[in-house]
Formats: structure tokens, sequence, C-alpha cells
């Protein structure tokens, strides 16, 4: 029971510091309603709750950022759109959901695991599948066997799950 209700609070801290890094990137309440799962009253709620606060350094947005916990977040995205490419039929899909509902917490272990599905996944659905998501899935290993000294102010948590929409976003363009 203690699990659950961590994790129910960890999701609401995370929802209400991507509510405020992405109202610093310029997305709009409805945009940012959408991917946090909330309403749009909801998140103008948070947003005029949090503008009393310390204004924030804005967080950078790019794919070449060399960060573990970027680098999670990008896999994370990764699962999840191989995932959705196949229909929910693949390898990582379980994984994902139960990473994405806060069943699973992100350890070297889960990323260890979570890696080895979308691999099993890569080899097998070749076909099904874009040359995107095998070049993303290289580039991103081969970031996470490099050791990484980058300190971020920004929390882990908020990284991840923005570099998870950031490359979801780059594999469907």
């Amino acid at each position: 029971m203690n699990e659950v209700i961590r994790a129910g609070e960890e999701m609401r801290k995370l929802r209400a510091e991507m509510i405020m890094v992405f109202a610093g990137l310029g997305w709009t309440q409805e945009r940012i309603a959408q991917l946090a799962d909330m309403s749009q009253p909801a998140v103008s709620k948070q947003m005029a709750k949090r503008m009393t606060d310390e204004p924030r350094a804005p967080v950078e947005v790019s794919l070449d950022q060399r960060d573990v916990p970027w680098l999670e977040g990008r896999l994370w995205g990764l699962a999840e759109e191989i995932s959705e490419t196949l229909d929910e039929a693949a390898h990582c899909t379980r994984y994902v959901n139960a990473l994405s509902r806060g069943k699973k917490r992100f350890t070297p272990q889960s990323i260890d695991e979570l890696r080895r599905l979308v691999e099993e996944d890569l080899r097998r659905y070749r076909a099904e599948l874009s040359g995107g998501h095998q070049a993303a899935y290289d580039e991103i290993s081969r970031g996470l066997d490099l050791p990484s000294n980058v300190v971020t102010a920004t929390s882990a948590s908020v990284r991840r799950s923005i570099a998870s929409q950031v490359q979801r976003d780059l594999l469907r363009t």
C-alpha cells in the first residue's frame, strides 16, 4: 500500500515539474494537458500555483544530451513507439506499461531488461520497424554504455519524461 501511495506522490510531483518545464518551453496549456494526461483547467491551476515560485532555468531539449536520465527517457520513448507501431505485440509492451504506471522503477537492472526487450523487438520485427528505430537504439545504447559525469539541475524523472516525449515525436516525423 505504501508503494502505491509513494508512486502517486511521485507522479503528482513529476506532473507539476513537467507542467512548468513545458510551459517554460512555450507549449500551450492544451498540449501540456495531453502530455500529462490532465485536464486543461488542472494544468492552468498548476501553472498559477507555481508562478509564485522562483523562476527556473529552462531545460535544454536536444537529443545529443548524454546524462543517464535523458538516455533512459529516450529508451523509454523508443520502447513506447515500438509497442505502438507493433500494435502492442512487442516484447517490451508489458514492461513499458509497467514503467508508465509506476509499477517498475528506473534502476540499472530495469534499464538493462528494457534494453534486452527492445533489442529482441528490433531483431524480430525488423521488417515492420523503420531504420530510425534501430538508429535511435544504437545511439541510446552507446550513450548508456559510456560513463557520464553530466550533472543537471532538473530532476531525473522530469528529464526522462521530456526525453521520452522528444524521442517519440522525432520517430513520428
